[in-house]
């Protein structure tokens, strides 16, 4: 008899919902709030109410795309945190309330280790090569900036991480200084493209052992754009493009000397990366140049897996359930947790 995992993803502003059946993945659905652009970040109040209506139709595509009927699901897997209050509130009463009419066992799942598990998704039983434990994973998003040392499905440690801001709210804060719109990330990466990466120089923390520091990098990027719109009012304007290439620039260069270091103070050579920030195009290639110098076997997760997404949800759920690592039906959410 199949294993058939259903996963919820709400932690934020995404409605999710994936099958996997015996590890392979036969749907993902995902429902996006478009309303959060307009004040420049996610308002945690409209992202709860928008999941309390997106969550009954997400769930009921996710099972009819995946072939399967709700009577052959094995368990649901849901993400109880970290994440907002209100939005994880959503996927985990619902989550409990279809295990409960179904009778399954509920399996929670934290969202850090999910993105970590992002790379054991297949969608086929061929074509899959996953990383080897150990491995080293770059977790970089709007949260979380961490260096995670992965020994097994249900092992993980956490060797480095942010001591204040993550990688992604770096880009997402300067681009909103600039104007560039929320989510200010992907713009920022589309308009580095177009800039020369040495046309600015901005300030790099100098922290000790693996851990980031990104507040200091934000600091001096608006104190530039301060100064310059002094003698020039359309600056940002003319130096778009510059601008945002060099920040990005600082940004891997930061991210990319803490792993290099870990990995070679460890001896680990299978290096992967996840998170929203995965998709970052100059990440990739900064992490495909280092394969290439350093003989790192690198993980680059396809696109669709990188942002939240229940996919990954419902392969840690899988994992999970090989385990027997239930959890019970008045499970609460938590807002901040760790690995």
């Amino acid at each position: 008899m199949n294993i058939n995992i259903l996963g919820i993803e709400s932690s934020c502003d995404d409605t999710s919902c994936a099958v996997v059946s015996d590890g392979v993945l036969l749907s993902n659905v995902i429902a996006s709030q478009a309303i959060h652009e307009a004040y420049g970040g996610v308002v945690p109040e409209l992202a709860s109410r928008a999941h309390q209506q997106n969550i009954v139709p997400v769930v009921s595509e996710a099972i009819k795309r995946s072939g399967t009927d709700k009577s052959q699901i094995s368990a649901v897997a849901f993400t109880r945190g970290p994440g907002l209050l209100g939005s994880l509130l959503v996927g985990t009463s619902f989550a409990k309330g279809l295990a409960l009419s179904l009778g399954i066992p509920l399996i929670e799942v934290n969202h850090l280790q999910a993105h970590v598990l992002a790379h054991f998704i297949r969608s086929s039983s061929a074509d899959y090569h996953p990383p080897k434990f150990p491995f080293l994973c770059l977790l970089v998003s709007g949260g979380n900036s961490q260096i995670i040392r992965v020994n097994s499905y249900n092992e993980m440690e956490v060797i480095g991480q942010t001591i204040d801001d993550a990688a992604g709210e770096a880009f997402d804060k300067c681009a909103k200084v600039m104007g560039l719109g929320y989510p200010g990330g992907p713009v920022v990466n589309r308009l580095a493209n177009e800039g020369d990466a040495k046309a600015f120089t901005f300030s790099k923390p100098h922290i000790a052992g693996y851990d980031y520091s990104f507040s200091g990098l934000k600091t001096s990027f608006l104190y530039t754009l301060r100064d310059a719109l002094k003698d020039n009012p359309n600056f940002i304007e003319e130096h778009k493009a510059d601008l945002c290439a060099s920040l990005q620039a600082t940004v891997i260069e930061i991210l990319m000397d803490k792993l290099r270091a870990a990995a070679k103070d460890l001896n680990i050579s299978e290096i992967a990366v996840a998170g929203g920030v995965s998709a970052n195009s100059g990440l990739r290639d900064a992490f495909r140049e280092h394969a290439e110098r350093l003989g790192w076997n690198i993980f680059l997760p396809p696109n669709a897996f990188t942002t939240d997404n229940a996919a990954m949800v419902a392969i840690t759920g899988y994992y999970k359930y090989l385990d027997k690592d239930f959890c019970a039906m008045d499970a609460v959410p938590f807002a901040r947790v760790q690995l």
